[in-house]
């Protein structure tokens, strides 16, 4: 396999997308959010996305020349209209006054409303957590996940990400994951090399638990955590779809179709000013958590300490594509 620069993937990216038309700022925005999933290893949200942009450009499934429009009428709550737009850029529109929002009033609501999927919600959580605010991030998606009990999909894989900064412009720790049991890219992937999925990941058309992935595409995923993760998947389908005005999972069309009806999704974030509470105290709270953790011989924080490589390796079939892509 390849190694591969992430300035060169970013630059890649940039220019497939803006090949295909998207603005030079939108190309931008996403090509960052696609190094960062790269360096961070989440491939699913990263290059694996690439072409299915470029497509929908192309078609016009996504307007690449969206313009977001920023409203911030309430004291602690900022929209944004993407447009039918990238969330990405949706987001870049929107930060600074949510930023400034939960500074002001000690906590934001921050809606981005009317979008392409989001990918990786722990890129926007981060860049908060970086501004040091404290920040939940949701968003949902197609319909893959049936009720408890049912056996037809009404929910997305909704996941749910979540960013502590670390007082130093840094982030003491993040999360970023799926309500399902797995996130659905983790299936196609599988499904597309030819490979089985663990039992417990998903169910068959007739509801039966299955270890091909195939099968499971035909069927449905299930929610991590049975009962709970169904609650809490709920819980982020009202955020994501009911307060932003969005689609509902049930409603979303596939994501990764070339033409089709515009995705239409929404993120929801709560953004929150440490200082504005326990100011001092949190750090120091946040500190003498991560180091009763981290004096266990193998535990951790998940994303502490995280640092972004300079390269990567990539399947020779990935990076030919996006060159391709980049110089269509």
């Amino acid at each position: 396999m390849p190694t591969i620069s992430l300035d060169q993937i970013e630059a890649a990216t940039a220019a497939a997308l803006e090949r295909h038309g998207a603005s030079p700022g939108a190309a931008d925005s996403v090509s960052r959010a696609v190094r960062v999933a790269e360096g961070n290893g989440n491939k699913i949200c990263g290059l694996y996305y690439v072409e299915s942009y470029c497509l929908q450009l192309s078609t016009g499934r996504i307007d690449g020349h969206a313009e977001p429009v920023v409203s911030a009428d309430r004291p602690g709550a900022v929209r944004v209209d993407g447009k039918l737009g990238f969330a990405q850029v949706a987001f870049a529109a929107g930060f600074d006054a949510a930023v400034a929002s939960a500074r002001d009033n000690g906590v934001c609501g921050f809606s981005v409303e009317h979008t392409h999927t989001a990918t990786s919600l722990g890129f926007f959580t981060e860049q908060f957590a970086k501004a040091g605010l404290l920040a939940i991030g949701t968003t949902n998606a197609t319909p893959r996940v049936a009720p408890p009990g049912g056996s037809v999909p009404v929910l997305g894989t909704n996941p749910i990400a979540f960013a502590v900064p670390d007082g130093d412009g840094g982030v003491a720790f993040q999360w970023d994951f799926s309500t399902s049991a797995v996130a659905l890219g983790k299936i196609t992937m599988a499904a597309a090399a030819g490979e089985s999925i663990p039992l417990g990941w998903a169910v068959d058309e007739n509801g039966e638990p299955t270890t091909d992935p195939q099968a499971a595409l035909k069927g449905t995923l299930v929610s991590m955590g049975g009962y709970k993760g169904y609650g809490v998947s709920l819980l982020i389908e009202v955020l994501s779809a009911a307060l932003t005005g969005s689609r509902l999972s049930v409603d979303v069309p596939p994501l990764k179709t070339p033409e089709g009806e515009p995705h239409d999704l929404g993120q929801f974030f709560m953004v929150i000013d440490p200082g504005a509470y326990s100011g001092k105290a949190f750090h120091e709270h946040v500190q003498s958590l991560a180091a009763s953790i981290e004096a266990q011989p193998g535990a951790r924080l998940p994303g502490a300490g995280r640092t972004e490589p300079t390269e990567v390796e990539l399947e020779d079939e990935v990076w030919t594509l996006i060159q391709r892509l980049a110089e269509a």
